[in-house]
């Protein structure tokens, strides 16, 4: 295992903060992992669990589900990772593939002294999870994805399927690979390009409002989403301002960076073509979800990804962020697997 450096920080097995959207009232820790340090929140005692957020989120997307496990017997790990938040930000674009992200995972278990773990993905943190799982099944013994159904490797490259999918239209992950130009559009008003992604997403958005998967040559990525007059009450100003607060200082770079390495993730995994993950998992989704539009038929073919697939579920209603939209039935879907997983 990877060895990593954790500095200690005390917890108990119980949680009930008294404002859940307060991120002071969590337990920040941050570990030398990988390469890089490693920034986390860690709380509770018993079987692992560790929750990965998708962009353009935070650890902090997680911050109702912790509470949940921790008081159910768990002990939840929830970082940011590379690129995001308050853990590192490599320059080099190749660091954020998904050989060096698995590895930061690889590395935090050892931190943590820990050689068991259930880890749970949403969007692109589902990417990390899913070849967390397949990569090193020795450490992570199940796997939840939430909102993105991540396929197996392609016969293609990523670059060449999404120009054969859009029909001439620009695919968003196709615009992310401009390096510069998407990654200043985007901090030019961090307030606004959050409230505009959060909401387009979302299964509040309807109509011309939802996100547009798909662009026109030439257009900007926020043409895609829709600026609400005001925020459904599912996320707080004060959950939106730590949002806003923390992109605003590290802007969307390293996220971004992400996208960029997806043809290399293509190119340095040949020797995972065929690979499943045979792991017990399951797939929580979204009926709004915009996304599912264009790759509805990933989900629709999860059993074949995944030969130990317990349940896979889309909630009525709920958009691309799961977690924050739907609290209780996302919670309630993670305690029943992870009791199936006990026994």
């Amino acid at each position: 295992m990877t060895k990593g450096t954790a500095v200690h920080c005390a917890k108990s097995d119980t949680f009930a903060p008294a404002d859940v959207d307060d991120p002071n009232a969590f337990n920040h820790c941050f570990a030398e992992v990988n390469g890089i340090r490693m920034h986390y929140v860690d709380e509770g005692e018993g079987p692992l669990v560790i929750l990965l957020h998708g962009f353009p989120y935070l650890w902090y997307m997680w911050r109702r589900q912790i509470p949940a496990l921790v008081n159910a017997g768990y002990r939840v790990v929830v970082p940011d990772q590379r690129g995001f938040g308050q853990s590192d930000r490599p320059d080099a674009i190749e660091a954020y593939d998904l050989s060096q992200a698995v590895g930061d995972m690889v590395g935090l278990m050892g931190a943590l002294g820990e050689s068991s773990a259930v880890i749970v993905g949403h969007d692109l943190g589902a990417w990390v999870a899913q070849s967390a799982a397949m990569l090193r099944p020795d450490l992570f013994r199940a796997v939840v994805m939430l909102n993105t159904p991540v396929p197996p490797r392609g016969k293609v490259k990523p670059s060449v399927g999404w120009k054969a999918m859009a029909k001439g239209k620009v695919y968003h992950h196709m615009y992310f690979q401009q390096v510069g130009k998407p990654d200043r559009e985007l901090s030019a008003d961090t307030r606004k390009t959050l409230r505009s992604v959060f909401y387009s997403i979302s299964g509040s958005a309807a109509g011309a409002e939802r996100w547009r998967m798909l662009i026109e040559p030439g257009e900007s990525i926020l043409s895609a989403f829709t600026e609400p007059k005001e925020f459904p009450a599912w996320l707080s100003a004060r959950a939106l301002g730590y949002y806003v607060d923390e992109y605003t200082r590290t802007g969307f770079t390293g996220a971004l960076n992400y996208y960029r390495c997806r043809d290399r993730n293509w190119e340095i995994t040949a020797f995972l073509d065929g690979a499943v993950v045979r792991q017990p998992s399951m797939f929580i989704g979204g009926a709004a979800d915009p996304s599912l539009e264009l790759v509805g038929d990933l989900y629709d073919q999860l059993d074949a990804y995944l030969p130990g697939l317990r349940k896979k579920v889309l909630l009525r209603g709920v958009g691309h962020s799961a977690a924050e939209e739907s609290v209780e039935q996302v919670n309630d879907l993670l305690l029943d697997f992870l009791g199936q997983l006990e026994g």
